[in-house]
């Protein structure tokens, strides 16, 4: 399997005339290896030729040697770990991960000024892009342990709880289903904290009248999961309850919208015009997705400007969302893997709208 996929970051390479790539994402290096590697502020590169030569650069504090199935070189730090990498490198053109920091492409041109640095993630990304059975099986588990977690939590929440008690529930409940940690910080909301798409958790107190948001997902054999739902502590207001009918609808509409060969803009079309429509537009101020796998954000955009075209085996989010300020915002969101001849909703948590 991993060399069916380094296979296909060949493929784009020789596609695009680029010879030689480095790639450092942590995600991009297991993908390809079959390792973790978390370098921190030390160098790691995976250094891909088109001829299929491969080798990994790497600090002897990891602990490398022999658990790898590709060649290795190992520096310390008291050596020049950029002139060690530069000693490898064909003149020309170079992809360099959009991830690798500026430290040592700096370092690197200036040890070689005779290779031309050029953005290479493409050739990584796209052979990402569409998953493989086992890793689209992954993701459905993922995503089941994220569901049973989230309803577990929205079973949990009373009056008085403040959102860091709700984030901390959250991760004492996934880790007991067997997840080795949260994809991202659990963004719990409550009321006007609602209106702010990315609120950071804090200690806001949950009171009756408002709305609940938890934007939640957990690792699962490396693979994240990511879904919202929306809840009301009480009886919601009429604007409440519309708006969220609304957001039901323009959820609904995202997914049904995803097939084979349409562009992503269309997903994102199908989601925006049912809030348009109700006079909400300017009130959802973000992208309708994102692409979903051994991190929580990966490429492509599901956004009113992607081109890229929706394929079997992508895996990415629809969430729709109308946000207040000062009042309350509402979010609804599900991951989807594209199937040969329309969708499939990874997350069976209700929708329908939850009153406590």
């Amino acid at each position: 399997m991993l060399n069916q996929r380094l296979s296909r970051v060949i493929e784009n390479m020789q596609r695009t005339s680029l010879s030689q790539l480095l790639v450092s994402s942590p995600a991009s290096v297991f993908y390809l290896t079959g390792k973790w590697i978390h370098p921190g502020e030390r160098m790691l590169a995976l250094l891909i030729r088109s001829d299929g030569a491969i080798r990994l650069f790497a600090n002897r504090l990891f602990a490398l040697s022999g658990t790898l199935s590709v060649p290795l070189t190992e520096y310390d730090d008291t050596e020049d770990c950029v002139k060690i990498l530069a000693d490898h490198l064909l003149p020309g053109a170079i992809g360099i991960d959009k991830t690798w920091p500026s430290l040592f492409t700096i370092r690197l041109m200036e040890a070689r000024s005779d290779i031309r640095p050029v953005l290479g993630s493409h050739c990584v990304d796209d052979a990402r892009l569409c998953k493989d059975a086992a890793e689209i099986q992954l993701m459905r588990e993922s995503s089941q342990k994220n569901d049973e977690t989230t309803l577990q939590v929205i079973n949990a929440l009373r009056c008085g709880m403040q959102e860091s008690n709700v984030a901390a529930l959250y991760k004492q409940i996934s880790a007991s289903l067997g997840s080795s940690k949260p994809s991202f910080a659990p963004l719990i909301c409550f009321g006007a904290n609602c209106a702010e798409p990315h609120h950071d958790t804090d200690h806001t107190v949950l009171k009756s009248g408002d709305s609940v948001i938890l934007d939640v997902g957990l690792t699962w054999q490396s693979y994240c999961s990511d879904m919202t739902r929306t809840v009301f502590m009480g009886t919601p207001s009429d604007e409440q309850k519309r708006v969220y009918d609304l957001i039901c609808a323009a959820n609904a509409a995202g997914r049904a919208a995803v097939r084979p060969g349409i562009p992503l803009k269309e997903v994102d079309r199908a989601a925006r015009k049912v809030i348009e429509d109700a006079g909400y537009g300017p009130r959802f101020i973000h992208r309708t997705g994102h692409g979903i796998g051994l991190e929580v954000h990966e490429f492509p955009d599901v956004s009113a400007t992607s081109e890229i075209i929706a394929k079997p085996g992508m895996i990415f989010s629809v969430e729709p969302g109308i946000y207040l300020p000062g009042s309350f915002g509402v979010r609804v969101e599900d991951l989807v893997v594209v199937t040969d001849d329309g969708c499939e909703t990874l997350n069976a948590a209700p929708r329908e709208m939850r009153i406590l």
